[in-house]
């Protein structure tokens, strides 16, 4: 799993790149997130473009990092997830609890 991380204004971005999955991926994901939090509440907006697959640790930790930022009275959106991720979300019925958009500038105008 590949993370890019730039700013948009308040909003940073985090590109993800590869399989959101257990293991590595998991962990530098959760570390990343983890990082963020400690430098305090802003908001952020998660790009699955280049998501590959996601399994049930994945959605797992979307759905954590997205209640996080809402504890911490901040915002977490997510944007142009993949096929194969739109899939997954909607399975599990995610795709109605997560702040989900279309395109990046769609969700830093939702934020």
């Amino acid at each position: 799993m590949k993370i890019n991380i730039r700013r948009a204004g308040r909003v940073t971005i985090l590109d993800l790149e590869g399989a959101l999955k257990l293991g590595a991926p998991e962990d530098a994901f959760r570390e990343q997130i983890r990082q963020l939090m400690t430098v305090g509440p802003t908001c952020l907006a998660i790009n699955l473009a280049r998501v590959s697959d996601l399994d049930s640790s994945g959605v797992g930790l979307l759905l954590q990092t997205f209640a996080a930022f809402k504890r911490a009275g901040s915002r977490c959106a997510f944007f142009s997830p993949s096929e194969r991720v739109k899939m997954v979300l909607r399975m599990v019925h995610l795709d109605r609890v997560l702040d989900i958009f279309e395109d990046e500038a769609t969700a830093l105008a939702g934020l």
